[in-house]
């Protein structure tokens, strides 16, 4: 009887342990599921974070986009389509620009004693400056370290300094992380410049100084057309109407400048000749005030719509295919003289 006892009892024991160990088992999965069901929700919930971050950064455009909708990188802006950057600065990317402001151009334009005409008509320049703000990949602000160098696009680094504030060389980033589809833009307070083009626009400003000191310019547009050889026919109008005088005064005035095949045509066209064009003083008057406009306007200057001449009637610039003045192309562009600026165009304007 006590045999038959004790194995019973062990059966129980053995039975009871065996519940428990299920029992045990049953929790653990449960415990599992649920830690998984709860990671599965973060991991869905981070992704949909992600997307939506992605989709606010598409929303934002491209870096030229932000940097547009901004407006105060115009000169930047300028200065990136006049070295033909733009294709890529609106590219997959990632890239980093550390994007100076206008006021940052401005002063230093200012201290190198350069116009931002000058500085937009040196490509080679301006490449070489507009590289150096530009690093690959997508640099945050927390990715920065104290004395770090990177590679700029250029080809020279740049040196990170975070002793006060964030420092890029000598430009304090103003303005940190703005995101745009294709990259990342960090705002900074001057221009930075590589070593050797630094010297090179030292230089440049040196020479321009010296040109200035020897009159470099001729004083007048008159002079302009009459070293060129190739405006016979608008200097003898410009006596014949007695505007001589107004194109040899201070100024400052823009010509828009016929050459003598675009009087030829003209004449030919209209079925005149020459001295009959000279000898009608009225309309002489007319045709060629209506070649001029107020003030030193440069190619950069111009934009597609109206301007006002000094015969009173508005000219109009298209800039969609090349650069038109109603119908002329101006095929010669900024001939400065020290009372204005000559664009010669290949056709004669008509009121």
């Amino acid at each position: 009887m006590s045999t038959k006892m004790t194995k019973f009892g062990a059966l129980a024991l053995a039975l009871s342990l065996s519940a428990a160990a299920c029992a045990s088992d049953d929790t653990a999965s449960d415990d599992d599921a649920v830690e998984t069901t709860v990671a599965a929700a973060a991991e869905d919930e981070a992704m949909e974070d992600d997307a939506m971050e992605d989709d606010a950064m598409e929303d934002a455009g491209t870096i030229v986009d932000v940097a547009t909708e901004a407006g105060s990188f115009t000169t930047l802006l300028a200065a990136a389509e006049a070295a033909g950057l733009v294709d890529t600065l609106n590219g997959e990317g990632p890239l980093t620009v550390f994007a100076p402001t206008d006021d940052a151009f401005a002063a230093a334009l200012a201290d190198l004693g350069l116009s931002a005409e000058e500085l937009l008509a040196d490509t080679d320049l301006l490449t070489s400056v507009l590289t150096y703000h530009v690093v690959a990949g997508e640099v945050k602000s927390t990715d920065l370290s104290d004395g770090m160098t990177a590679a700029t696009v250029n080809g020279a680094d740049i040196t990170v300094d975070l002793s006060d504030g964030v420092m890029i060389n000598d430009a304090t980033v103003v303005t940190a992380d703005i995101e745009a589809s294709n990259g990342i833009i960090h705002v900074i307070d001057s221009v930075l410049l590589p070593p050797a083009d630094d010297d090179a626009m030292e230089d440049d400003a040196m020479e321009d100084d010296a040109m200035e000191d020897e009159s470099a310019l001729p004083a007048t547009v008159v002079d302009i057309a009459a070293e060129a050889g190739t405006f016979n026919t608008l200097l003898a109008a410009a006596e014949a109407a007695g505007l001589v005088d107004a194109l040899t005064a201070e100024g400052p005035i823009t010509v828009f400048a016929p050459t003598d095949d675009a009087f030829a045509a003209a004449l030919a066209d209209l079925g005149l000749s020459a001295e009959e064009l000279l000898a009608d003083t009225d309309l002489l008057t007319s045709v060629l005030t209506y070649h001029v406009v107020e003030g030193r306007v440069l190619s950069t200057d111009l934009a597609d719509g109206d301007v006002p001449t000094l015969n009173g009637a508005n000219i109009t610039v298209d800039l969609s295919d090349g650069v038109k003045i109603n119908d002329a192309t101006v095929v010669a562009a900024d001939l400065e003289a020290e009372n204005g600026v000559v664009h010669v165009i290949d056709s004669v304007l008509l009121p």
